[in-house]
């Protein structure tokens, strides 16, 4: 099959899987170091400990829609919406078949993860594993990296015509990813490995689609 790729369309897909691969053991590389309380499990409580700021009424909801950008409801109607939108406009359904395979990946890696660790909320000022806690990987800055890249996915690669003509938006998938995470810190809900767990594996996700979609070619995808 992948024989009858064109070279450069070959080179992507392999490179894409690379950087899958390179980014999931990141991931494990994290879950090690938070297994076994090493230096990023004190880097966790390092951050913790520091003075933290108390936002109160207009600064409080600010924070609170800033987080909403890794919000699985909020994300997943924007991918579904944007999917089905470029399904249409370009008559096809590859669009939504990858936002749909992107959001059950999430959810059944990230979901299944946080299940298996059960670590507590830095807010308990407890760190526990096991403790039937959903902190560890971070669904909500996994949520912001998978979801908005793959909208900025499907906008650059399938959209070669106006009013989009290949727009490149990696530069505000990563905004959007950093603002999530910094505010998740501010807010106490996370401790920072799982924010950097879940942007590892939200990225190795996000790769491994892209090199899985760059293996099937379509008339309807420019190459």
């Amino acid at each position: 099959m992948f024989g009858n790729l064109p070279q450069l369309r070959r080179d992507e897909m392999f490179r894409a899987f690379r950087w899958s691969a390179i980014l999931f053991l990141g991931f494990l590389v994290v879950t090690e170091q938070v297994l076994t309380r090493s230096y990023l499990y004190r880097f966790d409580h390092w951050i913790k400990n520091l003075r933290h700021h108390t936002f109160r009424g207009l600064s409080s909801h600010a924070l609170l829609a800033l987080d909403d950008l890794g919000l699985r409801s909020l994300t997943a109607t924007v991918l579904i919406t944007l999917a089905v939108f470029i399904g249409w406009r370009f008559k096809s359904l590859r669009p939504l078949y990858l936002s749909l395979s992107a959001l059950l990946l999430l959810n059944g890696v990230v979901g299944i993860s946080k299940v298996i660790f059960g670590r507590s909320k830095p807010r308990l000022s407890l760190d526990l594993l096991h403790a039937g806690g959903l902190s560890y990987p971070s669904g909500h800055s996994a949520n912001a990296l998978l979801t908005w890249g793959m909208c900025s996915y499907l906008i650059y690669r399938y959209t070669h015509r106006e009013p989009f003509e290949g727009i490149k938006l990696n530069w505000l998938v990563i905004t959007i990813t950093i603002t999530v995470c910094i505010v998740s810190l501010i807010r106490d809900t996370h401790w920072f490995s799982d924010l950097l767990g879940g942007v590892l594996i939200g990225g190795s996700l996000l790769v491994f689609l892209i090199a899985i979609d760059r293996a099937w070619p379509s008339e309807r995808q420019p190459s």
